[in-house]
C-alpha cells in the first residue's frame, strides 16, 4: 500500500492536514532536544520530511523504511536502508536519538518495535514519536470525523489510491490509547515519557529518554 501511495504521499499529506503536518514534524525534531551533530535514526522515514528537518538542526541522519516505494521516492540524500522495525539491522546503542512519524499504528508488533528502538538508542538518548490522534469530543471531533472519514478518502482517490486513504483514517483504531503507549514505552526501556496533544488532539507527540548505564 505504501509503495503505491509514495509518489504523491507528500502532496496528499499537505492537503489533508492543511499543511499543519509540517509544524508537527518540526515540533517532533525539537522534542529530541539533542546537541548538534547527534546521530538520529528516522524510523519509517517515508519520503523523508523528518530527516530533512533533522538535518537542518545539524543532526546526522539515517533513514529506514520497510516500503521500497517510499525509499525510492525519498530525495533527502541521507543514507537509507530497507528495514523491518521489529528487526533493525543496527548494533546496540548506535543512535543518540530516534524519530518516527505516523507509523506506530502500522507496525505489526508494536511492543517488539518499541523494544528495538530502545536497543539501538544509547542510554540517555531521546526518542520523539509523532502519531495520529482524535479530538476527545465536541465540534472539533465532529469535524474531524467528517474530514478524515469522508473527505480525505476522496482527496486520496483523486490524487493517489482511494483504498489506501480509506484505510489510513481508520487505522487510528489500531493505535493504543495514550496511557497504554506510555506504559509500552516504559516497558521498552524509556523514562520521562511525555505525551503532547497537537492542534486540539488532531495529532500527538510522544517523547522519552532511554534509561540505562552509560
Amino acid at each position: 500500500m505504501f509503495d503505491a501511495i509514495a509518489p504523491r504521499y507528500d502532496l496528499v499529506n499537505r492537503l489533508m492536514t492543511f499543511g499543519l503536518d509540517q509544524f508537527w514534524r518540526r515540533a517532533t525534531i525539537a522534542a529530541l532536544a539533542l546537541p548538534r551533530g547527534s546521530l538520529v535514526l528516522d524510523l519509517a522515514c517515508g519520503t523523508g520530511d523528518l530527516s530533512q528537518m533533522a538535518r537542518r538542526r545539524d543532526h546526522r541522519v539515517i533513514g529506514a523504511d520497510l516500503s521500497w516505494g517510499m525509499l525510492a521516492a525519498n530525495r533527502t540524500g541521507v543514507p537509507l536502508l530497507q528495514a523491518d522495525s521489529g528487526r533493525l539491522p543496527f548494533p546496540d546503542r548506535t543512535f543518540d536519538g530516534l524519530v518516527c512519524g505516523y507509523a506506530l499504528r502500522n507496525f505489526t508488533d508494536l511492543a517488539t518495535s518499541l523494544a528495538e528502538t530502545a536497543r539501538v538508542v544509547r542510554p540517555g538518548g531521546r526518542v520523539a514519536l509523532l502519531e495520529v490522534d482524535a479530538p476527545p469530543s465536541g465540534a472539533l471531533r465532529a469535524g474531524y470525523d467528517v474530514w478524515f472519514t469522508r473527505v480525505v478518502p476522496m482527496i486520496g482517490g483523486a490524487l493517489s489510491d482511494r483504498d489506501a486513504y480509506q484505510y489510513l483514517p481508520r487505522s487510528v483504531a489500531y493505535l493504543p490509547p495514550a496511557p497504554a503507549l506510555r506504559r509500552m514505552l516504559g516497558d521498552a526501556g524509556y523514562s520521562g515519557v511525555g505525551v503532547r496533544p497537537l492542534a486540539g488532539g488532531l495529532s500527538q507527540l510522544l517523547f522519552a529518554t532511554r534509561v540505562g548505564p552509560p
